[in-house]
């Protein structure tokens, strides 16, 4: 029979049967949103047979035994018409109805046996649990009692038995031995061996990293050859899970990656603070801060605490949080500096370490909303005294860490091409500071060069920095870019005593003047200004009872770290980032508001 009388047959065929119809339109139709009808054409015939015989359900029969199948034919600018299949769109439908069907065939056939070895692993799993349940870790009352000790302190313990408490840092199990790196904040890490009954128990079974752990164990040197932190290992001879951690997931591996974005590490940044990475930078930070206050302790300046909350400014409006304090506007400080002011007549220097706050929406690498403040104010000095005294300050804190062999190790780890500052600092006038940058090429934003006048942009003062590569004070800025407070130069009186520390990678690090010890120049200072002196009344009494040349600086705890330690942001050398302040700052000023 021809395959003309073959379509001819089936077409009687299904007449007499008065098969289901279905349209195709290959141009206009959609297998997404058809229907099959003339309005709503499937584009495919597949598409067209499968919307009355499930996937499941085809065979490897005719598909025009089941379904009638028209398509829209058109030829020249005769009107279009609805037509049978042609022989070649038969063979294509048969392939495609039989190659779906094989599709189906294979994903039932997966199915089944992705089922299978689901029920063999869960019977597995089942038995080992069984076999695990059976096996009970009970602490062996001959051996020598465990001293309950930190990590830190393990190097002295060799050949005792010890019980330590701490979380999984690190896990490698293989099938006769558990290594587990212990983590318990104190500082370094241990290595633990677990063998024998202590990896065949339920809690051996339910280990992940990240979950707290008790155990007790003889701490050993490693092998010749081998390594472990400290150089030593506890061999465990018992042991428990305190806190288990999630696997699967919520596993901490998978939550907690290098390149994760920005934004995500910081909703997570409880959990990167377990990092070695995060930990070390921390660590650090409390050296230095330690440090700082023992070279104020050596140097006599006595610590102080102002308070946070005020109700003045210091840097100027634009950058106060404001909340209300039963009833009364009040702020976050800015800066602490003039309440340090209030204190030099009783206490001499003064210094605190505190935080600061600034309503900048500054997305930057050198800009926090909260940031912690170093900041002093010295009495009886002149300008020099003021640029000799920061000198000593950085360079003999960064001198004493780099000879402390934690501190050092840090920076060697995060940072291994720091070089410490030399004495003296390069010191570079404001003025000259204009010259180096239209010398070198170092334009404003809007591509024109500086004038003197210009507040040099910060990047553009980085550039320069970079340039130089090494700290510089820059100093002498006009007193149009300066706070009212700050101390005009004698006989040069559009400028100002007063200096930035840059440093190589971040930029500012400090910033300090000479301040006004003149009543009148500080009265005349506000009215420049346009400050009302009322609420300042009692700083202004530091010129009325008794006055002095005297001076001061705050320094940013985080841009430092961020160049001891080579971060790129200073956000890195913060406890918590921005975007979760900002919500820790909200219910803050909350509660404020509601008290």
């Amino acid at each position: 029979m021809s395959a003309d009388a073959a379509l001819a047959a089936a077409t009687q065929e299904k007449l007499a049967v008065a098969l289901p119809t279905l349209y195709i339109d290959e141009k206009t139709g959609s297998d997404d949103t058809g229907k099959g009808t003339e309005t709503a054409p499937f584009a495919t015939a597949v598409a067209a047979y499968l919307s009355v015989v499930p996937t499941a359900a085809a065979t490897d029969k005719d598909p025009l035994s089941v379904v009638n199948v028209l398509t829209r034919k058109q030829e020249g600018d005769e009107p279009a018409t609805w037509a049978e299949l042609s022989g070649a769109a038969r063979k294509k439908l048969a392939k495609g109805v039989d190659a779906q069907r094989k599709k189906a065939a294979k994903l039932a056939a997966d199915g089944e046996r992705l089922e299978r070895e689901r029920a063999e692993n869960e019977a597995r799993q089942a038995k080992l649990r069984a076999e695990a349940a059976e096996v009970v870790l009970v602490e062996d009352a001959s051996k020598p009692e465990a001293k309950s000790l930190k990590l830190y302190q393990l190097p002295e313990q060799v050949g005792e038995r010890v019980r330590l408490q701490g979380w999984v840092h690190r896990l490698r199990q293989q099938k006769t031995n558990f290594f587990v790196i212990l983590r318990d904040g104190s500082g370094p890490l241990a290595q633990l061996v677990l063998s024998g009954d202590c990896i065949r128990t339920l809690d051996a079974l339910d280990l992940t990293v990240e979950s707290t752990i008790e155990v007790t164990g003889l701490v050993t040197k490693v092998k010749e050859g081998q390594s472990a932190p400290q150089g030593l290992e506890i061999v465990v001879d018992w042991w428990k899970i305190i806190g288990r951690a999630p696997a699967g997931e919520d596993a901490f591996e998978g939550r907690i990656h290098p390149d994760m974005d920005f934004s995500m590490r910081a909703d997570l940044r409880h959990l990167e603070l377990r990092g070695e990475t995060a930990t070390a930078v921390m660590r650090f930070r409390a050296l230095l801060l330690r440090q700082f206050r023992e070279w104020f302790y050596q140097n006599r300046t006595t610590e102080v605490t102002p308070p946070c909350m005020v109700q003045t400014s210091v840097e100027g409006g634009s950058t106060l949080f404001s909340f209300d304090y039963y009833g009364s506007p009040a702020y976050l400080t800015q800066s602490s500096q003039l309440y340090l002011e209030t204190v030099l007549p009783s206490l001499g220097d003064v210094y605190c370490i505190q935080e600061s706050f600034r309503a900048e929406k500054s997305l930057t690498r050198r800009h926090l909303s909260e940031y912690t403040h170093l900041e002093a104010e010295l009495v009886f000095i002149k300008f020099k005294d003021l640029l000799d005294h920061l000198e000593n300050l950085i360079c003999d804190v960064v001198e004493t860490l780099m000879a402390d062999p934690i501190a050092s190790e840090i920076v060697k780890q995060l940072n291994p091409e720091f070089v410490a500052p030399t004495r003296p600092f390069m010191r570079l006038d404001y003025r000259d500071a204009i010259k180096y940058l239209n010398e070198h090429g170092i334009t404003k934003e809007d591509g024109t060069d500086h004038v003197v006048g210009d507040d040099i942009a910060e990047a553009a003062e980085r550039k320069m920095t970079d340039q130089i590569n090494r700290p510089i004070m820059l100093i002498n800025f006009p007193k149009s870019l300066k706070s009212f407070y700050m101390k005009a130069i004698p006989g040069d009186e559009e400028f100002t005593e007063s200096v930035d520390v840059l440093v190589p990678g971040v930029g500012e690090v400090v910033g300090g003047s000479m301040r006004i010890s003149d009543f009148d120049e500080l009265m005349a200072g506000y009215k420049r200004e346009g400050i009302p002196h009322e609420p300042y009344y009692w700083f202004t009494d530091q010129r009325k009872y008794g006055t002095t040349e005297h001076g001061g600086y705050g320094l940013g705890v985080e841009r430092l770290l961020a160049w001891f330690l080579g971060r790129y942001t200073v956000r890195e050398c913060s406890l918590v980032y921005a975007k979760t302040r900002r919500v820790l700052r909200h219910h803050l000023l909350t509660a404020i508001s509601v008290a």
